[in-house]
């Protein structure tokens, strides 16, 4: 694993917004095209193998929360767990999720697992590989996103109820609707009849117990980037409970999207070499990340090396409760240091999209940065 400096593209504004890219500069720059990363492939194989294996692994720690009641180290309130378990028993299929590596080109290790709303998917998928085919459209790249995305969403269609397919964000924020919007024309191009709605615009019929549209259309099939703790807390939210419209992702992704699930996976997996020591408590550790089980954009995060705080970033999160795992420290490449994130689409490994900060944690001014395979 290498970083080589470049020069961008000429007007390379224009031919990132030519694909649908929109929030490449937000404060800074967000889509960053003066470097990249270079792999060989026995490090993009040993990815691949860490992101099937650690599926494997979510997996069966997602039945073993279920089978011993663990939901109140999730902050999961006690409503909601019927529906998590019957979609959880009833096999409802997830899309995707990305696992956020630490990786030195050796020594690979998972950070945190985003399982139900994770970004930088369009990025990823489409903005980098464009530049490869402009940058060097003989090598390769790790990344079949889009592909496995729509293969996904036509076997999808076994699940969902015959009725339209709505996709749905939040309102003001580019970078989600952009994601939305990418996955609407994924599942166009898999053949469903796919329709946009904001949150704000999901309506719920009192007279027919069901979430409707603003035409008053029952609404029977709804993929959400929004994440399931702010959902459950709607309005709407205990209507949930009520109806059999299908949720994409589904609500045992609850589990798998909370900081919590790392202490599980370790205690499961404790020889798992992909995994780094994680507790509830600090349990001896002299060096550590404190984490909340809940938090976005590497909020509330404090790095401790040998007891002392080497950084902190603040936020409004941590109500819920923190968990404590053993510091990874990403590599440095003369002052960046970035985070692998490995997609699993459709249960199966699908490509990586890189992120990359001036600091140990990854926050919201992080930048992407494109790949390539030697």
């Amino acid at each position: 694993m290498q970083r080589y400096t470049i020069k961008p593209r000429e007007n390379w504004q224009q031919k990132v917004e030519e694909v649908g890219f929109e929030f490449h500069t937000l404060e800074e720059t967000y889509w960053d095209e003066s470097a990249y990363y270079a792999f060989p492939m026995h490090e993009i194989e040993l990815i691949e193998k860490a992101t099937s294996e650690l599926w494997d692994r979510c997996l069966e720690a997602v039945q073993y929360v279920i089978d011993q009641k663990l939901y109140a180290q999730f902050h999961i309130p006690q409503w909601f767990i019927p529906n998590i378990e019957k979609s959880w028993n009833d096999d409802a299929p997830a899309i995707y999720g990305r696992f956020d590596f630490s990786f030195d080109g050796s020594t690979l290790k998972l950070l945190e697992f985003n399982a139900d709303t994770p970004t930088s998917l369009f990025e990823g998928s489409i903005v980098q590989w464009y530049w490869l085919q402009d940058v060097n459209p003989k090598a390769d790249q790790f990344n079949s996103i889009h592909e496995k995305l729509v293969d996904t969403w036509k076997y999808l269609t076994d699940y969902l109820h015959p009725a339209p397919l709505y996709l749905s964000c939040v309102r003001d924020s580019l970078e989600d609707f952009t994601t939305t919007q990418y996955m609407r024309d994924c599942a166009i191009q898999a053949g469903l009849d796919a329709r946009f709605i904001y949150m704000d615009e999901i309506g719920w019929d009192d007279g027919r117990r069901e979430f409707v549209d603003l035409e008053e259309n029952v609404m029977l099939n709804i993929f959400k980037l929004y994440p399931y703790e702010w959902l459950v807390n709607e309005d709407f939210g205990p209507h949930l409970k009520e109806v059999e419209s299908f949720w994409i992702e589904p609500s045992w992704k609850m589990i798998l999207s909370n900081k919590a699930i790392l202490p599980i996976l370790w205690k499961l997996f404790p020889d798992c070499p992909y995994l780094l020591p994680a507790f509830f408590e600090q349990n001896g550790l002299t060096s550590y990340v404190k984490k909340p089980i809940l938090s976005r954009e590497g909020a509330n995060i404090e790095l401790v090396r040998d007891y002392y705080t080497i950084e902190h970033t603040g936020g409004e999160y941590g109500e819920e409760g923190f968990i404590y795992q053993q510091l990874c420290e990403l590599p440095d490449f003369n002052g960046n240091y970035p985070v692998i994130g490995s997609w699993i689409i459709g249960q199966e490994p699908a490509g990586i999209g890189i992120r990359e900060s001036n600091s140990l944690i990854t926050d919201n001014k992080s930048r992407f940065v494109p790949h390539l395979i030697l």
